[in-house]
């Protein structure tokens, strides 16, 4: 089975490692087809279901989920349909139809849609493909630690932490399969939340899982109002520090890597580099993070002009 997504560049973020007297490197999941890393995991899913036999997938999706779901339907020559709520931009929505998969516009808050995709997969053939919580999906997404580890050795370094942004905790759930599959398992995380989003760093507080009431927060990539069981469960077995940022700090960030890498990331991604960017605390006692720049389709010149007026940046 030939993967659907690319090896993607492991590169130094000069301006960075200079400013922190640190060797700062990122790996550039923006360059995927897909737009994000989800091409990973959610193609992994995808494939593995059209080769057990599925006709159609159903994915519940706002955004890069839905995306890759539509790609790798694409890919496959499957029926594709995601399923998006009201608070979608029609710029997605087009951009996802764009690859030939059906779009249906159902309820106004995720939970909606993903109720109305569980109802279209009762039938014959037709396959779900969840955004984040599935084996697969984390399969999938550890496939960029061992490229990042294979890189780094060829270079001659590794890395002593590693930093990625948390919504619904797919990502983090593949990073540290991944790590633990490549010698990494003294490496600790920093997973980083939005405020207004941040159900990992609740779950974590609780000591289980928690539901927020509502997503208040830019960084609609991160709005998983519950957190998958297995990012929970993988913090009490693997280091991880849980941190937030806020909107106007992962805002910042994507400005700031937009000047010095010449990129346009989400404030979903933003929130990640903003550990760099504000010099947080957390970062301190650590010489070679690794940055997972996750991407995402939600950014374009206009949105990150928007957003530098919204915060007065």
């Amino acid at each position: 089975m030939t993967s659907l997504h690319i090896q993607t560049a492991l590169l130094a973020h000069p301006q960075l490692s200079v400013a922190l007297g640190k060797h700062v490197w990122l790996k550039m999941e923006n360059t995927q087809p897909s737009g994000s890393f989800k091409l990973r995991g959610i193609g992994l899913l995808c494939q593995r279901a059209v080769a057990n036999g599925a006709t159609r997938l159903v994915c519940p999706s706002g955004g890069n989920a839905g995306f890759a779901a539509a790609f790798a339907g694409a890919a496959s020559a499957v029926r594709t349909t995601v399923v998006v709520p009201e608070t979608t931009s029609a710029a997605v929505i087009q951009r996802i139809s764009d690859i030939g998969a059906e779009v249906i516009v159902h309820g106004s808050v995720w939970h909606d849609a993903n109720q109305y995709a569980l109802q279209l997969c009762q039938q014959t053939g037709v396959v779900y493909i969840p955004p984040f919580d599935h084996p697969d999906i984390w399969d999938g997404n550890a496939t960029l630690i061992d490229e990042a580890v294979a890189q780094a050795k060829a270079m001659n370094t590794d890395f002593d932490v590693v930093i990625c942004a948390v919504g619904g905790g797919g990502l983090m759930a593949g990073i540290l399969e991944g790590m633990h599959r490549n010698g990494m398992a003294d490496v600790p995380l920093i997973a980083v939340e939005t405020e207004g989003a941040a159900s990992l760093y609740a779950a974590i507080q609780a000591d289980e899982l928690v539901s927020l009431t509502a997503i208040q927060s830019i960084a609609t990539s991160l709005g998983a109002t519950r957190v998958a069981p297995a990012a929970l469960h993988w913090t009490r077995q693997h280091v991880v520090h849980s941190v937030k940022v806020t909107d106007r700090q992962a805002i910042a960030a994507c400005l700031s890597f937009a000047g010095d890498m010449r990129t346009l990331v989400e404030p979903a991604c933003g929130a990640a580099l903003a550990v760099a960017y504000q010099r947080l605390p957390v970062l301190e006692n650590f010489k070679r993070p690794l940055i997972v720049v996750c991407g995402g389709i939600g950014v374009s010149l206009q949105a990150l002009a928007g957003w530098k007026t919204q915060f007065s940046l």
